[in-house]
């Protein structure tokens, strides 16, 4: 199998079912990760998705890094290319009072508006809840930022990546307290967690809209999710855990050497560290009074456990590591590197990895997460590519809002639109 490409279709079978959000339609000031994954994921469910960008360089994650360069020969970050599937881009100025009127017109429209610029900065553009409520009552307003908009707190001003609200959760010194923090340990898990909150927010919103005929504000804060995501950091230390020795977890939850890598280990239960004496060639332990409870894994795990199992697991790969210590019972998975996760059979059957051809003539496309979430009865893709900046702009101010191409050129000329 191979990844996905774009247009292709997968469970063509529920083809009749549509999709569960078509219909719904949003309409996203966003930037970065945070939105752009939640809405990304309302695309793909089926909703409309217009985007809302700068008309000059577009949002800010066009411009990370690495990138490739569009047909109009601007970058586009990874970030971007990341977030970005299944929507329409309207290139407007959002701080020029005939682009503010412009969104606001397209209001209406939509039943979602969506952004996630730091706390107060829609306000003050006129472009904020209050605004938006007063002008379409049943719309769902939706924000993601740092440290949320709707209570006062120490850290609402302060802007936010994934990796500050991450560090400020207490994750990152959970497992080497002391040592400088390993700064963004699974990506962006600060935004994706709180892209997560952010649909289900508005799922629920939308429920309450269609029962009650009245819209709300869905206020997510990065740090709230984050803490969510962490829940051990704050569970464990009100249960006694501390990173001291024999104040830690009872668990092995390691990674052993293997032939071509490491094989990741977790045992939690009595049974299964029986189980790993035994396939490693140490049915000793099953009888040594140190390990007859888990307290006493952590004080031998380096002098002995280690030595045993890091020698058992070099003589096969850690895929095959995993294969058997899985078949005798005890759970485990080789920790991959990038080219193994491009090429694993499962992501492929279901596909998880979709292909996007680049437009600067290098022959690897760019791969991006394809929808975790599967239901029966709905049509997976066809996905489509990321938009270029204003890609739509035109089609959408025509169509939404009865312009004809002359006032759109007009507004071209003016620079609030691109």
């Amino acid at each position: 199998m191979s990844p996905v490409r774009l247009g292709d279709v997968a469970n063509a079978g529920a083809q009749g079912f549509g999709k569960p959000l078509d219909g719904v339609r949003v309409l996203a000031a966003e930037q970065m990760q945070a939105l752009p994954f939640a809405t990304q994921m309302l695309a793909r469910l089926g909703a409309e998705v217009v985007k809302v960008e700068h008309p000059e360089h577009g949002e800010s994650g066009r411009a990370s890094s690495p990138a490739m360069i569009d047909p109009q020969g601007r970058k586009v970050g990874a970030t971007y290319l990341r977030n970005n599937f299944g929507k329409r881009s309207v290139g407007l100025d959002l701080k020029s009072p005939a682009g503010r009127d412009l969104f606001l017109a397209l209001v209406p429209k939509f039943d979602v508006v969506a952004e996630n610029f730091k706390p107060g900065t829609m306000d003050r553009m006129g472009l904020g809840y209050a605004d938006i409520s007063a002008l379409h009552p049943r719309a769902v307003y939706v924000s993601i930022s740092g440290f949320g908009n709707t209570v006062a707190t120490p850290y609402r001003d302060w802007p936010a990546y994934a990796s500050i609200v991450e560090a400020m959760s207490g994750i990152y010194d959970y497992r080497h307290p002391g040592e400088p923090p390993v700064t963004i340990p699974v990506g962006a898990l600060g935004d994706i967690s709180s892209g997560l909150f952010g649909v289900i927010g508005i799922l629920a919103a939308l429920r309450h809209r269609d029962r009650t005929g009245v819209g709300q504000y869905v206020d997510i804060a990065m740090f709230d999710a984050i803490v969510a995501m962490t829940d051990i950091v704050t569970n464990f230390w009100s249960l006694g855990v501390r990173p001291e020795p024999d104040k830690g977890l009872e668990v092995i939850c390691e990674g052993f050497r293997a032939s071509d890598g490491y094989v990741v280990v977790q045992i939690v239960r009595e049974h299964q560290f029986f189980k790993l004496a035994e396939l490693v060639g140490h049915p000793e332990w099953k009888d040594d009074p140190r390990f007859a409870t888990r307290a006493g894994w952590g004080p031998a795990l380096e002098s002995e456990i280690r030595p045993a199992v890091d020698e058992w697991a070099s003589r096969r790969t850690k895929l095959a590591a995993a294969e058997a210590l899985t078949a005798a019972g005890i759970v485990a998975g080789p920790s991959n590197r990038a080219p193994d996760v491009i090429s694993d059979p499962h992501l492929a059957a279901r596909n998880m990895i979709v292909e996007m051809p680049r437009t600067d003539g290098v022959e690897q496309p760019v791969l991006v997460p394809g929808n975790p979430v599967k239901l029966s009865n709905m049509m997976e893709g066809p996905e489509t590519r990321v938009p270029w900046v204003g890609e739509h702009t035109e089609a959408v101010l025509e169509s939404e809002l009865g312009l004809s191409p002359d006032d759109v050129a007009g507004l071209r000329a003016r620079g609030v639109v691109t």
